[in-house]
């Protein structure tokens, strides 16, 4: 990957832009509630709800919602007053799904404001929906309701199903795959929740062959002597990633003007570590295909903001760029984490991080490891306490996340996987 990728603007600095996915009974991403803090100082945590959503607005229209949503659904949350004021008509409505909190009251002026967003084409989902709900007057206008599961008994949420007709269910707070099943059988037909990033088929089994030989390639590739002659070799060997490399080096984004005449060739022109990296990318595109999509998305993100902090922090000679693609590998094979890295040539400090991960056991890069799953999960307390402790900046830390995002939006788009 070019070094040189134009960065997205970046929002006002100490702002924080976060996003949690919501996928259909497949595991398939139909779109991301968006998350805000206008700031992560101790003093600035509460900061008005209004001004929060008004600056989502504002940076969605400086980065591009698809980028920020990867072309998907925003779930935004909003205020009685937001709702009267229209903000959300700067967002595209075939894009967009306005969240109304519990705490807003059902008024009239709150069900004239829905009429006119739904004839304007927006989506309403009600937010933390329960039994008795004050806002079922606005159950015409809705077109998702969110159920917490930890809020509701299996009774109600049958009855809920049963009450709302055609109005999707949705359960949030899904952090397991039992509750992801009970809640299938209730009736919801969409989830919130990372259940689908801690698989729970945690027995070891046998990698398919074409998984197999990826990994074989990613292990040519961490070797400290890179083999070029295997390397080539081992890409030719895969139609995909032939087709990848020349689909990549054709990209505007890299500039290059020389005809490719040779898989041989196109490693030259892109110089070894750069050719390193776009394997691991172009693998993981591959081994995530029949996974969900913010999987394989989420490990560019994670790659990508650990190679930009890695100059601000100490991480000894692990390769963060590396650490942070890898930490989601075993949920996108389903396989343990061990069986993942078995037989790659990995030094010891890099396979004692990747199983560290997993387990919940301290290692010296558990700090980098929290910091960059609690940016992405929106838990703004944590980011700050992490980041603190390894004396970066918040500003720093918001641009390189949003700067992530923008470049594994043009790496998706400049070696495609089929969408999920």
């Amino acid at each position: 990957m070019n070094a040189s990728v134009k960065t997205a603007p970046a929002e006002k600095p100490g702002s924080c832009l976060a996003r949690q996915p919501i996928l259909n009974k497949d595991e398939k991403v139909l779109g991301y509630e968006l998350l805000f803090r206008e700031s992560l100082e101790e003093n600035q945590f509460n900061s008005d709800f209004e001004g929060g959503t008004r600056s989502i607005i504002d940076t969605l229209n400086v980065m591009g919602l698809d980028v920020v949503c990867d072309g998907r659904l925003a779930f935004i949350n909003c205020t009685h007053e937001m709702l009267l004021k229209e903000f959300f008509l700067l967002l595209p409505a075939e894009k967009t799904v306005i969240e109304i909190q519990e705490s807003v009251p059902a008024d009239d002026g709150l069900v004239a404001a829905c009429d006119r967003l739904k004839l304007a084409g927006y989506q309403i989902a009600l937010d933390n929906f329960v039994p008795g709900d004050p806002r079922e007057v606005l159950l015409p206008y809705a077109d998702y309701l969110k159920v917490d599961i930890r809020r509701a008994t299996q009774q109600q949420c049958a009855a809920l199903a049963r009450h709302v007709g055609k109005v999707c269910l949705l359960a949030e707070k899904v952090e397991t795959r039992l509750q992801f099943i009970t809640a299938l059988k209730d009736g919801f037909t969409l989830f919130q929740g990372y259940f689908f990033r801690h698989p729970e088929r945690m027995r070891a089994r046998h990698i398919p062959a074409n998984q197999a030989s990826q990994l074989r390639l990613l292990k040519a590739v961490s070797a400290p002597e890179v083999d070029l002659d295997a390397v080539e070799e081992l890409i030719k060997q895969d139609a995909s990633l032939c087709y990848r490399l020349l689909r990549y080096l054709n990209s505007p984004m890299l500039g290059i003007s020389n005809t490719v005449q040779s898989v041989r060739h196109g490693i030259t022109l892109l110089g070894q570590r750069e050719l390193v990296r776009w394997i691991r990318m172009a693998t993981t595109l591959i081994m995530g295909q029949e996974k969900c999509s913010d999987l394989v998305l989420a490990s560019l993100v994670r790659a990508r903001f650990c190679e930009l902090i890695a100059p601000k922090v100490n991480h000894g000679s692990c390769d963060l760029f590396l650490i942070g693609m890898f930490s989601l590998m075993d949920a996108i094979l389903e396989v343990p984490m061990g069986v993942v890295i078995e037989g790659l040539a990995f030094d010891a400090e890099t396979r004692t991080e990747l199983l560290g991960m997993k387990t919940g056991k301290d290692t010296p890069l558990s700090p980098i490891y929290e910091l960059m799953v609690s940016r992405e999960m929106g838990e703004w307390d944590v980011v700050a306490r992490h980041a603190k402790k390894l004396n970066v900046s918040l500003p720093f830390v918001n641009r390189a996340f949003n700067e992530a995002v923008s470049w594994a939006h043009q790496m998706t788009t400049a070696a495609p996987s089929e969408k999920q």
